[in-house]
């Protein structure tokens, strides 16, 4: 097989393969991106074991990956913000711009979003890939690669703590230390809360989570909610003032509710089973507000400047390293639950 474009495509179910693509043109307002790092999603690995995250369906090849940084290959026609040779971290999703909820800043609720490797919409893990100019990032020289294509995350961790309303002096409840939960912790240190405890049931997640910043973890060991929020109370010395529920678990989104106080905040990041149980007369009555969040608005520069100032450090979440050659291998493993973030190196050995 030639290698022009090297590309992950996702067929059906069970069903990825490495082929040779055509290099593609950009259109106006695009540029051509050589692509340089993409981390593995949870989505991803969903797409290939399962074929569908709800209504999102892959009936026809679809190209993985949207956590990436590249480097600008080609302008397209009207492209002034961008130079070839410009490193940029990319923002997978793209709107409309026209509609309401862009037009009022919200436009991560945009109905005709086309999202990276969300279908019918291929992603980026390829050689080279298109994507809106406006929707790339410039990096500083001193920002890496690896650093640009994590700030697809950390900007899920900036819209959730956004929406929470994490400030100085906060007490938060972070429940799930996978990856998301992780950058979580980072932006909540950053925003100034003063105390983060963290619930999980794998303890090597909590140990990094301590290394990350968490000021007090806890291991779930029942699936009584009365008693993991019994636990969070007894480490902070009161109820939260905000709870971050990343793990989609309906036990922990009862604990999450039970352990904020009365007035604070919920908010649910992890997604699980479409319709669960949970003690709303427990949150209504003590006035909880329960806030969901799809993806990140307008978070890109923030999770930019917080990683371009030192502020966050988001290397330590970078476990394994595969080449764009060893792609299945890298899905593999990512499937098996192995380490934190696994990392694909798009571009050629020179």
């Amino acid at each position: 097989m030639t290698d022009k474009n090297l590309t992950a495509i996702l067929y059906e179910k069970d069903d990825l393969r490495m082929e040779d693509r055509p290099i593609p043109e950009p259109g106006p307002g695009q540029v051509q991106l050589e692509m340089k790092q993409v981390g593995i999603c949870g989505s991803d690995v969903h797409y290939w074991t399962h074929g569908s995250i709800g209504d999102f369906v892959v009936r026809a090849p679809m190209v993985l990956g949207h956590e990436a940084s590249a480097v600008v290959s080609k302008l397209g026609p009207g492209v002034t913000s961008l130079q070839v040779g410009d490193r940029v971290a990319i923002e997978p999703g793209v709107p409309c711009r026209m509609c309401n909820y862009c037009k009022t800043g919200r436009y991560n609720l945009c109905l005709d979003m086309k999202f990276c490797a969300t279908p019918p919409y291929d992603g980026n893990l390829a050689r080279f890939y298109i994507h809106d100019a406006d929707f790339c990032y410039k990096l500083p020289d001193h920002v890496s690669f690896d650093e640009g294509a994590l700030l697809e995350p950390l900007s899920v961790g900036v819209h959730a703590c956004n929406r929470a309303g994490v400030g100085l002096g906060s007490t938060v409840l972070i429940c799930g230390a996978g990856p998301i939960g992780l950058v979580n912790i980072l932006t909540a240190k950053a925003k100034g809360a003063s105390f983060v405890c963290v619930t999980d049931l794998d303890q090597s997640r909590l140990n990094m989570a301590k290394k990350l910043g968490a000021d007090h973890t806890i291991q779930v060991t029942s699936r009584d909610a009365r008693v993991t929020s019994g636990a969070v109370e007894e480490a902070v010395g009161d109820k939260v003032d905000i709870a971050i529920e990343c793990s989609g678990a309906a036990p922990s989104i009862s604990s999450a509710i039970y352990a904020t106080k009365s007035g604070g905040v919920v908010v649910l990041v992890g997604l699980g089973q479409e319709i669960v149980e949970l003690p709303v007369v427990n949150a209504s009555v003590r006035e909880v507000d329960i806030r969901g969040i799809f993806r990140y608005v307008n978070c890109y520069p923030t999770a930019l400047a917080m990683v371009a100032s030192g502020k966050v450090n988001v290397k330590p979440l970078i476990t394994h390293r595969f080449k764009l050659e060893e792609s299945i291998k890298a899905f593999e493993a990512a499937k098996k639950g192995e380490g934190i973030k696994i990392m694909i190196e798009c571009g050629r050995e020179r």
